[in-house]
């Protein structure tokens, strides 16, 4: 593999920030700065912390990396879950979302258990 974009919990996480995006625009403007900023940060940095795990060195390194994407992963279901509950969204909005979550969260917890006991220095990728 050569680029992070091939690794599947990649995919899957960017099919989560879409409907994250698609979800987050039907919170009330006064959400914002609130809700609807953090749900599209935390579901950003699934991403990004992804991306950054692929490009780390040591097993333990890329599955801290991989580890913190998937707490982010929890931190956007908990998003959905408030929204929820203060009526902003309904749970048949948030279903397909709560798969995404689910399945990016399984992805990068088969990286983590890939990477955690790795001590061996990987390959860099080429950017």
């Amino acid at each position: 593999m050569k680029h992070f974009i091939e690794l599947e919990a990649w995919q899957k996480g960017m099919e989560l920030l879409k409907e994250v995006y698609r979800l987050s625009s039907k919170l009330p403007k006064e959400e914002k700065y609130n809700l609807k900023s953090q749900m599209r940060r935390a579901s950003t940095s699934i991403l990004t912390n992804i991306a950054e795990g692929f490009g780390r060195v040591t097993g333990p390194d890329k599955a801290h990396k991989y580890t913190i994407s998937r707490g982010e992963c929890t931190e956007v279901h908990a998003l959905l879950i408030i929204s929820i509950e203060l009526g902003q969204i309904t749970n048949d909005d948030a279903a397909y979302a709560i798969e995404l979550i689910s399945e990016t969260g399984k992805l990068t917890s088969e990286l983590i258990r890939k990477y955690s006991t790795l001590r061996i220095p990987q390959s860099q990728p080429q950017p």
